[in-house]
């Protein structure tokens, strides 16, 4: 969840406060879908995690921003090979990069990953908003296999919704079809509603639940204000990051009903999920455990739904 293109955030900041035939058929028995249940929403088979990090830790080849030091670098290393580690084993054959805030806006590292490993990568960028060839840019990434950019809150959310800057990337994302994706806190939803209301046809990825229950808690009023952005039908959320939520514990069952709330309002083809990797797999937590509480431990989830969840909507959204 860490990911600030202008000042240092934590990962402890946030939690304390704040792809193989075999092993899809696997995942598609454990899910209790037929072959032809588990291959619609209809493309490739295997999972997709909308929402992964990686870095290197070869800083004279990529270098780090100089508002990072190697220190930041929790862990030192998550590479593509190490991605890989974890989430074949569970099916999951595609990913979504999200640009990591040490590399600040230099792509260099996450477009090598995406070109050494053709097709299973989309990507997410940072961008500079106030930048005068901002049009240009975001169009030069999105040539580049980029599919959104990522707004992160620092308590200025409320200045977006009247940035000049801020309305052009909203227009222009949804000239080229491309998705806005802010990362947000419970506070900020008010200015991203605001936004969806000026840019309906702008497509919206909210991520990780717009970071409720990172308290400990699942605030009620919240959850409610998040499942209003429902009413702009081109808004979705992540169902992410479990390993800061709520108990923050495996296997994260008390995140359900909030689960099943935005599942009521957004509907599966709007949700998607995302393990937040590394940071799902530290400390006691593991990716097997984030991908099976969608795949196994929810009963109100059908098949297809599970389908929309774990591949048909960041399908959709960011490999289209």
């Amino acid at each position: 969840m860490k990911n600030d293109p202008s000042i240092k955030l934590s990962r402890r900041t946030f939690v304390g406060g704040v792809i193989a035939s075999a092993a899809t058929a696997t995942a598609m028995q454990t899910c209790g879908a037929s072959p032809a249940e588990a291959t619609s929403p209809k493309s490739s088979p295997g999972w997709i995690d909308a929402h992964v990090h990686v870095w290197t830790p070869d800083t004279d080849k990529y270098p780090i921003s100089p508002d990072f030091s190697k220190s930041d670098m929790l862990p030192k290393s998550f590479t593509d090979e190490q991605l890989f580690s974890h989430c074949r084993p569970a099916g999951v054959e595609r990913v979504v990069l999200i640009q990591m805030s040490f590399y600040q806006y230099d792509h260099s590292y996450m477009l090598d990953v995406m070109k050494a490993n053709p097709g299973v990568f989309s990507g997410v960028a940072l961008i500079d908003h106030h930048r005068p060839d901002l049009v240009q840019q975001m169009k030069s990434l999105a040539q580049k296999g980029m599919r959104g950019f990522r707004l992160h809150s620092r308590g200025d959310a409320k200045d977006w919704v009247d940035d000049p800057g801020m309305q052009k990337l909203w227009r222009t994302a949804a000239d080229e079809g491309l998705a806005v994706c802010p990362l947000i806190n419970p506070d900020d939803i008010q200015y991203v509603d605001a936004l969806c209301k000026r840019f309906p046809k702008t497509t919206v990825v909210v991520d990780h639940f717009a970071r409720i229950g990172v308290s400990g808690k699942i605030e009620q009023d919240s959850l409610d204000q998040l499942c209003r952005l429902a009413r702009f039908p081109n808004t979705h959320v992540k169902t992410s990051a479990f390993y800061a939520l709520g108990k923050k514990q495996p296997p994260y069952v008390d995140l359900i009903p909030m689960i099943k709330q935005v599942t009521e309002h957004f509907g599966p083809e709007r949700l998607m999920w995302a393990s937040d990797c590394p940071f799902q797999v530290e400390d006691g937590h593991t990716y097997e455990a984030s991908i099976a509480l969608i795949r196994d431990r929810i009963d109100f989830l059908s098949a297809s739904d599970k389908q929309w969840l774990l591949k048909g909507t960041a399908e959709k959204v960011f490999f289209a």
